[in-house]
């Protein structure tokens, strides 16, 4: 991870999110784990699968494109050390389901009053802020495809 931050500036926002490494950020994709047992599906790198306490895990990387599965739209800023846009701009958050039968918690990014449950979206990682060493913390949301945005 070191070597992303002196070369590239680019630190993601939580370890074991992401595949690495983090340039170019149009290849970069979610990590996942499959339980060998169950072969349940979570987000990021895990030591013990959630579903059945299995420990033995395979780093998977998720698919980029998935379904939106449910939503709200977040209207007001959120409490604490808020880190998106100021001034506060409202914001989908979403349920992406992705082809490996995972649910992924989201921000959508678009026009929150065009999402529509089952539109195909894509995932973008992206600079969410620069943190005290000057390194760009890398975050992730969705938005729709091409096709579904016109």
């Amino acid at each position: 991870m070191a070597e992303e931050k002196e070369n590239g500036k680019k630190v993601p926002i939580r370890e074991g999110l992401f595949t690495l490494p983090l340039i170019p950020v149009e290849q970069v994709k979610l990590l996942g784990s499959k339980c060998k047992k169950c072969q349940e599906v979570g987000l990021g790198k895990r030591l013990t699968c959630a579903h059945c306490g299995g420990e033995e895990m395979d780093e998977i990387p998720l698919s980029k494109k998935g379904k939106l599965w449910t939503y709200t739209v977040i209207r007001h800023k959120p409490p604490g050390d808020y880190k998106g846009p100021d001034p506060f701009v409202p914001f989908g958050l979403g349920l992406v389901e992705l082809p490996e039968g995972i649910r992924v918690l989201s921000p959508i990014y678009g026009d929150p009053d065009k999402l529509k449950i089952g539109m195909n979206l894509e995932l973008e990682v992206y600079p969410l802020y620069v943190d005290e060493n000057k390194n760009e913390v890398m975050a992730f949301r969705f938005r729709p495809m091409e096709e579904e945005s016109r």
